[in-house]
C-alpha cells in the first residue's frame, strides 16, 4: 500500500499519521507539500492530516483547501482512491466539498483535548473493517472547531445511505449529551463520502495506534486500509 500525507503549514500531526502509516505497511508514506499539485500517480491512500493548516486563519479549512495540492486530492478521489482526513482534515475535506456539512466551534467554545469514547457505526468501509459493529473504542481529540453540522436533508441522506462511520458515546455505547465534547449533530464524530472512499473524523486514531502512547484502539483503522488497499 503506497500513501502519502499531505504537509501544510501548520500542520502538528502529519508526522503522528506518517508513523502509524509505516508501523503498519513497513514503507514511509510521501510526505507530499501543499504547494505540489501533482501527487504521485500510484498512491492507495492520502491523508489530510490534523493540526492548524495556515493557522486556522480565517475560517480552520478553509484556506487549506485551495491549496494547490487539493487539486490533485480531488481527483485521486474522484479515480477513487482512498482519502482520509483527520480533525484539521476532516475540515479540510468539508471546505473543499469531499465531504458534506461543516464544523463549527465547539458548543462550549473551547478547545478541548481529551479522550472520548467512540462507536463502531458501520464496518462496511475500507476504514472500519477490522472493528465490530457497534465496538467501542477510546480515541483523543483536540480541536476547537469540532461542531459537526449539516442541514437536515443532508442529516437524514447520511443516516439512510451508511454513512456516518463514528459517533460519540460512553463507554457504554449509549449517545448522551455529556458523551458529546463538540455538540456534533447526532453525536457525529466521523462521516463517509457517497462512494464511501472518502473518511473524515474529528478524533485522531493515530494518537492511540501504539501502546507505547497509552492505548491500540486506532491501529485497527490502519490495518483494515492496509488489507482492503494491499
Amino acid at each position: 500500500m503506497k500513501s502519502a500525507v499531505i504537509v501544510f503549514p501548520g500542520s502538528n500531526c502529519d508526522r503522528d499519521v506518517a508513523v502509524s502509516l509505516e508501523q503498519t505497511t513497513g514503507r514511509p508514506p510521501v510526505m507530499h507539500w501543499h504547494g505540489d499539485p501533482d501527487l504521485p500517480a500510484d498512491l492507495d491512500l492520502i491523508v489530510v492530516p490534523g493540526g492548524f493548516s495556515y493557522g486556522d486563519y480565517l475560517r480552520c479549512g478553509a484556506m487549506a483547501a485551495h491549496a494547490a495540492a487539493m487539486t490533485g486530492v480531488r481527483k485521486a478521489a474522484e479515480r477513487g482512491v482512498a482519502v482520509l482526513g483527520i480533525c484539521n482534515g476532516f475540515q479540510v475535506l468539508c471546505e473543499a466539498g469531499l465531504l458534506p456539512g461543516a464544523l463549527i466551534r465547539n458548543r462550549d467554545l473551547r478547545f478541548v483535548c481529551k479522550d472520548v469514547h467512540l462507536r463502531v457505526e458501520t464496518t462496511d468501509t475500507i476504514f472500519t473493517g477490522h472493528y465490530a459493529p457497534g465496538q467501542v473504542i477510546r480515541i483523543p481529540i483536540a480541536h476547537h472547531d469540532g461542531n459537526y453540522v449539516a442541514d437536515l436533508p443532508t442529516q437524514c441522506m447520511l443516516e439512510d445511505e451508511d454513512r456516518i462511520a463514528f459517533r460519540y458515546c460512553d463507554p457504554g455505547g449509549k449517545t448522551t449529551d455529556a458523551a458529546n465534547p463538540n455538540g456534533s449533530l447526532d453525536h457525529i464524530a466521523g462521516i463517509l463520502s457517497e462512494e464511501r472512499t472518502v473518511l473524515g473524523l474529528m478524533p485522531h486514531p493515530e494518537r492511540l495506534a501504539d501502546p507505547r502512547l497509552g492505548g491500540t484502539d486506532g491501529r485497527p483503522l490502519f490495518a483494515s486500509l492496509l488489507e482492503a488497499l494491499s
